[in-house]
């Protein structure tokens, strides 16, 4: 496969190039390496694509996840404590997990366990290949790469998308590079608050 496009975020890119260039070209190496015709296994049932073969967003992803798992990239997760109070959640937000569940409960609220899990990581780089529904990749973009970055479990994070072009091969309802960056863009310069490169890619 190959990166059509880039759009860095709060210097996401820049920071990327200059404080880890190993890891760049390590996931340059490993897009070069997904071979897209391979991943073609998809028979459509769709109405307006039947009987087309589409690429697999399956095997699209498995394609990276075992290119990436050999060079070192492992699942991340970020635990957390939340409850129904407001002012309780502004309180708890920056202490670590443990010291949350202790303040809610000692305010007499019920704490609720969540986390955010991030696919792979690697010296505070997150990557997530995003071949999923829209509703997927705009979770990414504004809860979950924030939630590793307030966390100090990260400095930087790679979303790896679809151009529409490649997207217009695979089932509807999959999100894309053009689509996500007009949504980055339309929010501002600082949102989401954490440096983000979006990558999109193509067979």
């Amino acid at each position: 496969m190959r990166i059509i496009e880039r759009y860095s975020h709060l210097n996401g890119w820049e920071f990327l190039v200059v404080h880890k260039p190993q890891l760049w070209d390590e996931i340059q190496t490993v897009v070069a390496a997904v071979d897209a015709n391979a991943c073609r296994t998809k028979l459509s049932r769709e109405k307006r694509k039947k009987g087309e073969l589409l690429y697999s967003p399956v095997d699209m992803n498995t394609a990276f996840k075992n290119l990436l798992i050999t060079r070192n990239w492992r699942e991340s997760r970020v635990s957390y404590w939340v409850t129904g109070d407001e002012r309780l959640i502004r309180k708890t937000l920056g202490i670590v997990s443990a010291e949350q569940k202790q303040e809610i409960e000692a305010a007499g609220h019920v704490p609720i366990y969540s986390y955010n899990q991030t696919d792979f990581v690697k010296e505070r780089v997150a990557i997530e290949v995003q071949f999923g529904k829209y509703a997927f990749v705009a979770y990414d973009l504004f809860v979950k790469h924030l939630a590793f970055y307030v966390g100090d479990e990260i400095d930087v994070c790679i979303e790896i998308l679809p151009m529409k072009s490649l997207q217009s091969q695979m089932s509807s309802g999959i999100g894309y590079y053009e689509g996500e960056l007009y949504n980055v863009i339309r929010q501002g310069r600082g949102v989401p608050a954490v440096p983000l490169v979006l990558l999109g890619i193509d067979a």
